[in-house]
């Protein structure tokens, strides 16, 4: 009888505990071929938790973040959200664009809101992917800002520089190539570079027969790096504008003197931004939990962003935490502040991209500087 008893309030304990926490899955790359990037932005969710729990939590109830390292690979992706599923999250953090894109289907017929770190213009329309939502400008969009910079530049030709994943696809089959005839730029080029390749100068040799002035870059660090160390052994005269997972301090660190010149598309602030609210909340944050991490990359901001969006989100709804009291939470959005770590956030019934703005930055003698003004995209 007193084993009965026991079991019954142990089961009963462990429902009550449940239902005291907001499960939330999280799917990162640590070891795959977007780790460079995905660690830093891992760290930035995690501590956005962390601050959250400390603060109490969401109206009294814990963050629970069930994570997972799926060396960016599709089925690793799959099998992470089964596990979520069985475990009863209402959200989950993903990550990259094959995967996000795989799992839409599932997400919206199980009605689980699903924040990823891909800007992909296929997950921004809410009609068609409505469980879907992402805090940035989309890679399509980040793109045109590219080509406007060019045209504004005077800039005739330009060349795609791009992995051969989803993600590295995602912002010029067709956008990038629409955006570029609608502005009367010429693409003259397209070259694909693995996401770890330590070499690209039949690339780069390729690219300076076509003779584009600028070429876009979607990769992260590495091979941008590799990009720019082989363009400049082979004296190519080509600009490069890369998207937001190629840009921040690692690639100076990486390309040493081939960074200089090389422009940034963002849509958030860096750490050197220390007239931004939330970049000076960062700083103190980070001397709090990572007394020996003097300096945080642009990745990282995102991913405490995307995180700190989603969190609120979750905090503003009325009544029951469900997916679906989430995703109206979300909808309802207008010009949320993220204290500056992006333009305001709005999302619409229709429009699951948060962010529809950014800016050119350009790194000049190691720094990094901002060369025009805030784009609005439409």
């Amino acid at each position: 009888m007193k084993k009965l008893f026991f079991m019954v309030f142990l089961i009963f304990s462990i429902s009550a505990f449940a239902a005291d926490t907001i499960k939330i899955g999280a799917i990162f790359d640590f070891t795959g071929g977007t780790a460079d990037v995905g660690k830093p932005y891992a760290e930035g969710v995690k501590d956005c938790v962390r601050w959250f729990n400390e603060k109490g939590g969401i109206n009294g109830k814990k963050i629970e973040l069930f994570d997972v390292d799926y060396s960016y690979k599709v089925p690793n992706a799959l099998a992470a959200y089964k596990d979520f599923k069985m475990k009863g999250v209402v959200a989950i953090h993903g990550w990259g664009t094959a995967d996000t894109e795989a799992l839409t289907k599932f997400v919206a017929q199980d009605k689980i809101p699903y924040l990823s770190a891909s800007y992909s213009e296929h997950l921004a329309d809410g009609k068609k992917t409505p469980y879907n939502f992402f805090v940035g400008a989309s890679y399509s969009d980040q793109t045109e800002a590219a080509l406007q910079f060019i045209k504004d530049n005077k800039g005739k030709t330009v060349a795609f520089i791009y992995n051969d994943t989803g993600f590295g696809r995602s912002p010029f089959f067709p956008d990038g190539e629409n955006a570029a005839k609608k502005l009367g730029i010429q693409l003259v080029d397209k070259q694909v570079v693995d996401l770890k390749a330590l070499d690209a100068t039949a690339q780069m040799l390729n690219l300076k027969k076509s003779g584009a002035e600028y070429a876009i870059v979607q990769e992260t660090y590495m091979a941008t790096s590799t990009i720019l160390k082989d363009a400049k052994k082979n004296g190519l005269t080509t600009k490069f504008i890369g998207l937001n997972w190629t840009f921040d301090r690692p690639l100076i660190k990486l390309a040493g003197d081939a960074a200089n010149g090389f422009y940034g598309v963002s849509p958030f602030a860096f750490w050197s931004d220390t007239d931004v609210e939330g970049i000076k909340f960062l700083r103190e944050l980070n001397k709090k939990y990572h007394p020996d991490v003097h300096e945080r990359e642009v990745n990282y901001i995102q991913g405490f962003s995307s995180m700190y969006v989603l969190l609120s989100a979750i905090k503003n709804v009325k009544g029951p935490i469900t997916g679906e009291s989430i995703k109206h939470s979300l909808e309802s959005m207008r010009d949320f502040n993220t204290m500056g770590l992006t333009p305001p956030v709005t999302f619409t019934p229709d429009i699951h991209k948060g962010v529809r703005a950014a800016r050119i930055y350009q790194i000049q003698n190691g720094q990094i500087k901002p060369v025009s003004k805030v784009i609005t995209l439409q």
